[in-house]
């Protein structure tokens, strides 16, 4: 007896049942996954992958830990995309199991934390060409935000004031095509490199397609340091090319750019170096924070200065038990300001010095209350002339991703009282505890602040 188009047999309903229900299975087993929660229903593929011996324990991505010796867990079980690769006949030198424990405990302090989500997914993108924010880099939550606000500066520093054949505006900043972008960013991560490696050698890093380094039980892999590639050069025109020609290698989605650059920026330090430049108040270069990790001070200065110098003030100064602590010692192309809820002005260790709050360039990073954000002007004779000072112009870019264009602020250092007060009044009660503001009076200070027309944030 045939079967009519509206009915089914018991066979086609039972097959129809089981895929539901099947579906209905991958569903669920999707979302545990997704909340690092394991089932004991895998396909034999995925119970290969995730297989983890009787003496070792599993992170929330799935990667096996030796036991007693547990990573800190991503800040989200996602998985990542893979890292763009080279080929390994390019040429560098092998990472060693000894130098991928160095270099993980320099950054963590021991040998087997690894980087979170956040960090993994971070890589230098810029917003879209020919437009508002064409100059800028899309940003990120989470701990690599501070170096690629850093960044942001010297890409800032390029594009107005070492470019040739280009003139010194703001209008200047918004109509770069995609290729001005991709070169501004590679001159601005050579430059950054080749003052780290003391004017002297840079080292780039680079993922590969080989593997370098296994898994011991003082080191737990996380399958990208392991394939890395060091290439050195001695001259600064050669680091440029090379990281212009492997721009994809920081820039790509899943590329780990972020981390490959400060992992390059280490290495162009040298251990040695950073040895020196560390004192101790800072063992290691990142802290941890809500499952993942910030950037220690050092670090932001290895990137502005070249030096990891762990503080802010000008060179050396004695702590409570009277050991040397390490400032700044000379002034940097890029400055540093910095405010928070809980400044002392009776703490002269954690007060910048003049060495980053007069840099050689009007940009400076801001980090305020712990979020980064850019101040530049367009005006280079800014820190050189002083009759600039007396009123000018500065733009300021938060890196937030409600901000559609970089806000123009006008700075008045001899206004009256009687004119701060009417601009006060503008805004109603309180706007003078913009964040922003007492920023930028930690350099200027007593200046009055005009945001023509946008109203005050951050």
């Amino acid at each position: 007896m045939e079967v009519s188009s509206q009915e089914q047999s018991p066979q086609e309903f039972d097959l129809d049942e089981i895929t539901r229900k099947i579906l209905f299975l991958d569903k669920w087993r999707g979302i545990f996954s997704y909340h690092g929660l394991g089932t004991n229903n895998t396909t034999p593929e995925s119970h290969k992958e995730n297989q983890v011996s009787a003496n070792e324990t599993e992170d929330r991505t799935g990667r096996p830990q030796p036991k007693g010796q547990g990573h800190l867990p991503s800040s989200r079980p996602c998985s990542i995309p893979k890292p763009s690769i080279i080929s390994s006949k390019l040429g560098g030198s092998p990472i060693s199991l000894a130098m991928a424990m160095k270099l993980r405990q320099t950054l963590f302090g021991n040998t087997t934390h690894v980087f979170s989500y956040d960090w993994k997914k971070a890589h230098f993108k810029f917003h879209d060409p020919f437009s508002d924010l064409a100059f800028t880099l899309a940003v990120e939550k989470g701990g690599s935000r501070s170096v690629q606000m850093a960044v942001q500066g010297f890409v800032i520093k390029y594009l107005l004031f070492t470019r040739k054949s280009k003139d010194c505006n703001f209008q200047s900043l918004c109509e770069l095509s995609k290729s001005e972008q991709e070169r501004a960013l590679a001159l601005a991560l050579a430059g950054i490199l080749w003052t780290a490696g003391a004017a002297q050698k840079a080292t780039i890093c680079l993922v590969t397609e080989d593997t370098y380094v296994a898994s011991t039980s003082d080191y737990s892999r996380d399958d990208f340091t392991e394939q890395l590639q060091l290439f050195e050069f001695s001259e600064r025109e050669a680091t440029e090319k090379f990281i212009y020609d492997h721009l994809q290698c920081f820039k790509g989605e899943g590329s780990h750019g972020v981390i490959l650059f400060l992992y390059s920026l280490i290495f162009s330090r040298t251990f040695e170096r950073l040895q020196k430049d560390l004192d101790v108040t800072t063992t290691h270069l990142l802290q941890t924070h809500a499952g993942g990790f910030l950037c220690k001070q050092a670090v932001l200065n290895m990137i502005l200065t070249g030096r990891a110098s762990p503080n802010v003030f000008n060179g050396y100064e004695k702590g409570k038990s009277l050991e040397r602590l390490h400032g700044i010692l000379t002034r940097s192309d890029v400055g540093y300001l910095q405010w928070g809820q809980d400044n002392s002005e009776d703490d002269r260790l954690s007060q910048v010095g003049s060495m980053l709050k007069t840099p050689k360039f009007p940009i400076w990073l801001c980090n305020i209350n712990g979020n980064y954000s850019i101040l530049f002007c367009t005006n280079r004779q800014l820190l050189s002339d002083w009759k600039m000072e007396r009123r000018f112009d500065l733009y300021f870019f938060s890196g937030q991703p409600s901000q559609r264009k970089p806000v123009h602020l006008t700075i008045d250092t001899h206004a009256h009282h009687w004119e701060t007060d009417q601009h006060e009044v503008k805004y109603g009660p309180g706007r003078r505890c913009s964040p922003v503001e007492m920023a930028i009076r930690t350099k200027w200070r007593g200046a009055t602040i005009n945001w023509n027309g946008t109203f005050p944030f951050i």
